[in-house]
């Protein structure tokens, strides 16, 4: 609910730009994201909308439903009332849930995904019964359609099955059945991939290489997870994770052996520390039955951990959510400036995290675009490109452009490479996104020609517009060069 009441306090976010554009591009493939968002996308747009209400409707539904999950499997495994009502509960305050599921994007049902494998796998040990393999595999090939990363967690409960007795169920043919199904509703994608030379591999690496991508080691790695998932929750994960290897929890074995496999590969490949964040329910549904137990004798400490979860979720949640106006949250973010939730990416200071300075300054930067389209004549009009240097700004442009009667953009970043240069040759170029290097080089004059300055975008996001005429060689010599992945 408190999502939808703040879906349209500030603004779109970059990635979901990108979705909807990818949305009127629909395919099998991307080259940085499977495909499945681009169809939820189409389908929302053509259903719902384009409002800002319309687009996050369905992570606040994945939201509330993560929720409900997490309970289930508590009570499932064998919780009572109270060990269900705190696993529900342990998700609400989630710094990083709070973030990723206030946009549509990949990141809003990957929780989802995983759960769902997770749930599904242990009704195999848990009820006997290998027919549940088959809707692990429906699941699995529809995480692959979402986000690739869900081969870790694949690859990690193959290991927990093989480590423990439950290895017998691998032998069933609903397993191969399983992976027929996640095979088959993955060769879509697969086959775009293989027929593109598998893009997504370039970009991953290029992205491994960013100076924006954080470093962590493992101790870091490791106290970010108390971070991002809420200092007050870590010792109820921590006591999920104990409890897959007790005596209560000995069934459910596979589940820790998986959880500890993901965890350690994305600390050895030194992944950005919220890529853990999706095994985290399973964790607080064997906690809270950790707890319950423990709690049994203990009535004050029933009460108080709900009290101090709900405390907890009430200071962090202004911080990761739009729930103040800017002026407000500016005030309440320096009160906290000691502790920062989540930190995704490497970025200059700036008055805004960067999870919000996304959400700003787009349709500023589409009309000061317009009005240095709109200065040049009509024939030349016809043959400006509007290049951008990011797939951020060219959705923006295709996002905004229409209300302020520009063209769609063409990029060398991402997907939008590979959609082309459309009908342009470079003779004249409207440049957004440039740091002012290398331009010269490509045309016979350039000259900067506005300013886009948005006080609470990224740093990055505020740049000098060029304009550029005549380029040499022709835009269509020059696009194969200029792949930015």
């Amino acid at each position: 609910m408190v999502h939808l009441l703040t879906a349209s306090r500030y603004g779109i976010f970059r990635d979901e730009l990108y979705y909807i554009a990818c949305a009127r591009h629909l395919g099998a493939g991307y080259v940085d994201h499977p495909p499945l968002i681009a169809w939820i996308t189409w389908v929302v747009l053509h259903t719902l909308g384009l409002s800002l209400l319309a687009l996050r409707l369905l992570p606040a539904l994945a939201s509330g439903l993560l929720v409900w999950m997490t309970a289930m499997m508590a009570r499932e495994w064998g919780g009572g009332g109270y060990a269900q009502f705190l696993a529900a509960l342990a998700i609400v305050p989630v710094p990083v849930y709070l973030i990723l599921q206030h946009w549509l994007t990949m990141n809003a049902f990957e929780p989802l995904c995983w759960t769902g494998i997770l749930w599904a796998a242990s009704r195999i040990t848990l009820r006997r019964d290998p027919r549940y393999w088959i809707v692990v595999g429906v699941l699995v090939g529809l995480s692959l359609e979402n986000k690739y990363s869900i081969v870790f967690l694949v690859a990690s409960l193959t290991l927990g099955f093989l480590f423990t007795k439950e290895r017998r169920w691998l032998k069933s043919s609903y397993f191969l059945g399983a992976l027929a199904i996640a095979m088959l509703l993955f060769l879509p994608n697969l086959v775009w991939l293989a027929r593109h030379g598998f893009p997504f591999l370039e970009f991953e690496r290029h992205s491994r290489e960013s100076d924006s991508r954080i470093l962590r080691g493992p101790v870091s790695f490791l106290l970010d997870q108390a971070r991002i998932m809420n200092p007050v929750l870590a010792p109820l994960w921590v006591a999920g994770l104990a409890w897959f290897f007790t005596r209560r929890g000995k069934a459910l074995r596979c589940i820790g052996i998986a959880v500890l496999v993901v965890i350690l590969i994305l600390l050895v490949m030194q992944a950005k520390n919220y890529y853990v964040s999706p095994i985290y329910p399973v964790l607080f549904a064997g906690g809270a039955i950790a707890v319950e137990r423990w709690f049994m004798q203990r009535n004050w400490l029933r009460v108080a951990y709900p009290v101090a979860i709900l405390i907890s979720g009430c200071i962090v949640a202004p911080l990761v959510m739009p729930i103040l106006p800017i002026p407000q949250f500016l005030a309440y973010h320096r009160l906290w400036r000691g502790f920062t939730p989540v930190v995704f990416e490497n970025e200059p200071e700036r008055p805004l995290p960067q999870y919000f300075a996304d959400e700003f300054g787009w349709e500023a930067m589409a009309q000061t675009t317009a009005q240095v389209f709109h200065q040049l004549s009509p024939q030349e009009q016809v043959k400006t490109a509007i290049f951008a240097n990011n797939y951020g700004e060219a959705a923006a442009i295709d996002f905004f452009g229409p209300r302020y009667g520009l063209p769609l953009s063409i990029s060398k970043a991402q997907t939008y490479w590979l959609w082309g240069r459309r009908q342009y040759d470079g003779q004249s170029v409207i440049v957004l996104g440039s740091d002012g290097r290398g331009d010269r080089e490509f045309f016979r004059s350039v000259e900067p020609v506005a300013r886009v300055q948005s006080l609470y975008s990224r740093a990055d996001e505020r740049f000098t517009i060029f304009y550029g005429r005549d380029m040499h060689p022709p835009l269509g010599v020059l696009w194969p060069q200029i792949k930015a992945w």
